[in-house]
């Protein structure tokens, strides 16, 4: 998969050294993958939440952060929309 959006993943890090570790092993995993649909997703990403079409939200450090992205499956592109704190994640309008 194409990931797109890797500066708001560094910000993030930069803020949050003890998620960095995962984050990293989370943007390596999802170069790799080649998803095609969520059911693929989901089978990597058993606790990853689908709350909308091509949204996905995955927990970060034991869900003390939230990753948000949106999958185009046809296109083969991960685009990170938000990444954060359960109250940042609040405050997202996800669609």
């Amino acid at each position: 998969m194409r990931l797109i959006g890797k500066v708001r993943l560094e910000d993030f890090k930069r803020e949050h050294p003890d998620a960095g570790a995962q984050v990293e092993s989370w943007e390596k995993e999802v170069e790799a993958a080649e998803w095609k649909k969520p059911q693929d997703v989901g089978a990597r990403y058993p606790k990853a939440d689908f709350p909308g079409k091509l949204q996905v939200i995955f927990d970060i450090c034991g869900n003390k952060y939230r990753l948000w992205v949106k999958v185009t499956y046809e296109m083969g592109i991960v685009l990170v929309k938000g990444v954060g704190t359960h109250k940042e994640y609040d405050k997202w309008d996800i669609e």
